[in-house]
């Protein structure tokens, strides 16, 4: 598994480092073609703004993909630090619901916040690319279907302590999980047509490295839930110490293995 991803985290950079070097040029090219000629064309002249304002747009499209196959290739270990898991997650659904503001959106969680060691940023990062992942299949559904409205979308995002681990469940009322729904997770699958099929890879290297496991399985309603379970006590041994420290607790003896098998009892 780990020469797998290493092979795809070289492909991701290659691919990055390949489409950046001509995308500054082009954006440029588009821009000067907007300034220099869009005053003196007197024929056409929509159509004159509208292509060179699409060359814009698309470069900028071209560049938020490099950004997200870097991230695939370079990212960094975490460091982990006990946080309000709470706050992770009500940011991340937070930051959706306002760019999906005709969307349902609730969040359930137990009385008391829940203390979890792990790295913030990371964490927030996979949950977002969940729930980012949810919002577009309700879009999707509501392409697909003249009874569903994206306004119809619901999107519940809970968390709970069970038996002394952490589930996280995210639940959606989109257009469902796709055949290929084992191997939705691997590194440049999508189902999408404007995906690099890295969102979910990235999510299932994150919670991997927080000693913790993925599912995904059919909703009540149609839709799709995705299971995150995290173990407290696996993760409270790397609050203590340096992130050299942290490192090889996370790639020592005690490490994946072990810890999933703690996880799964």
């Amino acid at each position: 598994l780990d020469q797998r991803r290493a092979a795809w985290s070289d492909v991701a950079r290659r691919i990055a480092h390949e489409i950046k070097n001509p995308l500054t040029p082009i954006q440029l090219a588009a821009e000067r073609l907007q300034r220099r000629f869009g005053t003196r064309i007197k024929d056409d002249v929509d159509v004159f703004e509208n292509l060179t304002k699409t060359i814009v747009r698309q470069v900028g499209d071209l560049r938020n993909i490099v950004d997200e196959f870097s991230s695939f290739a370079r990212m960094p270990k975490p460091v982990f630090r006990q946080e309000n898991l709470d706050d992770i997650l009500k940011q991340a659904l937070f930051m959706q619901d306002v760019a999906w503001p005709s969307m349902a959106f609730n969040f359930i969680s137990d009385d008391q916040p829940i203390l979890l060691v792990c790295d913030r940023r990371q964490l927030g990062q996979a949950l977002t690319n969940i729930i980012k992942n949810a919002a577009e299949a309700i879009e999707q559904k509501a392409e697909a279907s003249a009874d569903f409205q994206v306004s119809d979308g619901e999107i519940e995002l809970a968390v709970r302590t069970e038996n002394q681990i952490v589930v996280i469940e995210l639940t959606d009322n989109g257009i469902g999980l796709p055949i290929e729904r084992d191997r939705i997770v691997e590194p440049y699958m999508t189902t999408r047509a404007t995906g690099t099929g890295l969102g979910l890879a990235i999510v299932k290297k994150i919670v991997e490295e927080h000693f913790g496991e993925m599912k995904f399985s059919d909703a009540p309603n149609g839709g799709t839930r995705v299971t995150i379970r995290l173990s407290p006590s696996q993760l409270a041994r790397l609050s203590h110490g340096t992130e050299e420290n942290q490192t090889d607790l996370l790639t020592g003896p005690a490490g994946n293995d072990e810890q999933m098998a703690e996880i799964d009892k």
